[in-house]
């Protein structure tokens, strides 16, 4: 304990971060990675408080004081394993998590104005030093069991459960639509936040696991959901929510008004190698546009920041809400602000005019009035404010809906609430359908990656017991059957 409690001497203290115009000149990592006495410098800030609030706080509840105390002391390894015991992806969170709103923003020393500990990066500082020892192992599970879970989507939260169901020895595959594994983590995060090969690398090691990955496969092309209960014991569903929502405004329908998924993927897979018809067509290409992004969330600082470095000529994120009430990360929205991002506070779009593209946004002022059902100041528009913003490509970033599950995995009874969400039950991730689960985005809505790795890590826990019952009443697995 001698080694902690040093936030009164030192200061919060992040990795070395590059220039705003130097890092807007690539798409690669803006932080550099401790070195290791930063690291234990840092770790040794944290005061062990009685109630850790920062746990707390963490959708993983992971034992964040003992492993910053591991850390401390220089007991990486240690720390590692603590840290990995409830984070299948430590190295992933520690990049993405919105600290500031989850473990960081409810620090003990930083609700008494001391600054938090800057958990985020002391996470990725053991992690990506358990990499490079060699103290990441794939899954080995002690048994291997007959039984099969078939997991469709290759997001957090089915790279979270396909890890946990291999580890107790079931036969795991997965099915995902896109060629690479990864969900959102490779398609929708921009690079400059979490570089592809840390998500790659996560992927092989399922792999070396025994957890076998379907890619370019399409549940309700390839092969429907009746189906793959036929040939598992259990099937999980975590496909995510990729549905962008509308705005429902004139002149959405003109070119260059895109969606944030369209115009990240575009982005990403360009990154990739891929070939990407609209992005060399210019129609999803920032570059000499002057950009209008629409929204106040994670993604809506994506994609201003992906604009900023794709070299568009002027970037603005256009809120209808004021500074205080953005929903997205603080930390997003000053790394946004230094890369010359203009914030248009309390103002949305009326309309998008031009001839077939869009020329200008018609805009309105808006002010905060009375708290909504959300207990938020709902914006209210102030009467014949309008003004206009030049805009040569308009971004919508206004959240996610899920697809149609049932007609998508042609399961029509397959029960869905009336957001379109799967109906799973909050206990055992049960769905309407014996056998299959459903976690996360699908199944709470649009959300971050810290919680579809929870989800993921439960609904492993409720196949295992499920599966576990049936062997229990006698029912044969389908691998001993025939």
């Amino acid at each position: 304990m001698s080694r902690m409690l040093k936030f009164v001497t030192v200061g919060p203290e992040m990795p070395e971060k590059r220039a705003a115009e130097e890092r807007c000149a690539d798409f690669d990592e803006i932080y550099q990675n401790y070195l290791r006495d930063a690291a234990g410098r840092q770790s040794s800030r944290c005061s062990q408080c009685g109630i850790p609030f920062c746990q707390v706080h963490c959708p993983l509840h992971n034992n964040i004081p003992d492993w910053l105390m591991l850390t401390a002391a220089g007991r990486l390894e240690e720390a590692y394993q603590v840290s990995a015991a409830t984070n299948n992806m430590p190295e992933i969170c520690g990049r993405i998590c919105p600290q500031d709103r989850l473990c960081e923003g409810n620090c003990v020393i930083e609700q008494a104005g001391h600054g938090t500990v800057t958990i985020g990066a002391v996470e990725t500082y053991v992690t990506e030093t358990a990499w490079a020892e060699g103290w990441v192992e794939a899954p080995a599970p002690a048994v291997e069991l007959d039984q099969s879970v078939g997991v469709i989507g290759a997001g957090p939260a089915g790279m979270a459960a396909a890890e946990q169901l291999r580890r107790k020895g079931y036969q795991v595959e997965v099915y995902d639509r896109h060629d690479r594994i990864g969900g959102l983590m490779i398609y929708g995060i921009p690079n400059f936040k979490l570089d592809k090969a840390v998500v790659a690398r996560r992927a092989q090691l399922l792999i070396e696991g025994g957890v076998r990955f379907h890619t370019e496969f399409e549940v309700g092309r390839d092969a429907s959901l009746a189906e793959l209960r036929d040939r598992h014991d259990a099937v999980l569903i975590a496909t995510g929510a990729y549905r962008g929502r509308d705005i429902m405004v004139p002149g959405v329908g003109l070119d260059n008004v895109v969606r944030a998924l369209d115009y990240l993927i575009a982005s990403n897979r360009k990154g990739l190698g891929d070939p990407v018809p609209d992005f060399d067509s210019g129609a999803l290409d920032a570059a000499g546009k002057q950009v209008i992004v629409i929204g106040g969330g994670d993604t809506a600082m994506d994609c201003v920041r992906t604009a900023a470095r794709q070299g568009a000529a002027s970037v603005k994120c256009m809120y209808r809400r004021d500074r205080a009430n953005l929903p997205g990360s603080r930390r997003e929205m000053r790394h946004a602000e230094e890369e010359g991002i203009e914030f248009v506070w309390l103002s949305t779009p009326e309309a998008f005019l031009g001839g077939r593209a869009v020329e200008r946004v018609r805009t309105i002022r808006m002010r905060l009035g009375p708290a909504d059902a959300t207990g938020r100041q709902a914006p209210v528009p102030v009467e014949d404010s309008q003004f206009d913003i030049a805009a040569d490509l308009v971004i919508t970033a206004l959240g996610f809906d899920p697809e149609d599950m049932p007609a998508l995995l042609e399961a029509p009874d397959l029960v869905v609430t009336r957001w379109g969400t799967v109906k799973a039950d909050f206990h055992t991730m049960a769905t309407s359908l014996d056998g299959v689960f459903a976690a996360g985005d699908i199944v709470r809505g649009a959300s971050m990656v810290v919680w579809a790795i929870r989800d993921g890590r439960e609904a492993a826990a409720a196949i295992d017991q499920y599966l576990k019952a049936r062997i229990g009443a006698g029912v044969r697995p389908l691998a001993m059957t025939g």
